[in-house]
């Protein structure tokens, strides 16, 4: 999952942002309003967890710029205005969900979940290919009646290549969407990664792939 946090608030910028990459999420950061606005047209993020007092483009601004995309984000305000004035604005706005500052790590981690859920072109939360079951909210893998202990990264792999079934994903999608914009792109951190959940998914191999094209779970 492609995540982006709009704060300018450095520090509880970089404390959410680490939060949420604990949680297995790919996670970019922009300090202002024009900033996250030139990322969200170089990256399709599957959700943009938005201040609204951005200096550069008020976050009002961004929000409905982003909402009225053709293929959009989930717009997620996270922003001290609390009071239920505030909060019916930010939805009219386009938001589609609202969390007052301060507020309970958990409960924005769930919420992101949600989100993310509700996109069009989301499956359904509990993922069935080849033998393998897993749940993005309970962190969980089973194949074949045996549970898997994954990493981080491998979970986030999995995940993906399981919601692109039966398509391939290449290496360079998966870079863009398990890890941030800090990856680099000439290492084999996707081949590596690739290389140890195809030993803990163990026989038959479930994972395959194609020269130039990338991988698939079929």
């Amino acid at each position: 999952m492609r995540i982006l946090v709009v704060e300018d608030d450095d520090a509880l910028a970089e404390v959410v942002a680490e939060g949420l990459r604990d949680q297995g999420m790919a996670v970019d950061l922009a300090y202002d309003g024009l900033t996250a606005a030139a990322k969200a047209d170089l990256t399709a993020y599957d959700v943009v967890v938005l201040d609204r007092d951005l200096p550069g483009l008020h976050g009002d601004i961004l929000c409905r710029l982003l909402t009225e995309r053709v293929e959009r984000p989930m717009v997620l305000m996270l922003t001290a205005a609390g009071a239920p004035g505030d909060r019916v604005s930010g939805l009219t706005l386009g938001a589609d969900d609202y969390l007052a500052k301060p507020f309970h790590f958990p409960e924005l981690i769930l919420r992101i979940r949600a989100l993310a859920r509700r996109r069009p072109d989301a499956r359904p939360r509990t993922l069935h290919v080849a033998g393998i079951v897993l749940d993005p909210v309970g962190r969980t893998v089973v194949r074949d009646g045996r549970q898997l202990d994954l990493s981080v990264k491998e979970f986030a792999v999995l995940e993906a290549l399981l919601r692109a079934s039966p398509g391939f994903l290449s290496a360079e999608t998966l870079l863009e969407r398990v890890w941030d914009e800090n990856a680099d792109s000439f290492t084999n951190t996707v081949t590596v990664t690739v290389g140890r959940l195809r030993r803990k998914l163990g026989d038959p191999p479930a994972i395959t792939t194609a020269r130039g094209v990338g991988y698939r779970i079929a």
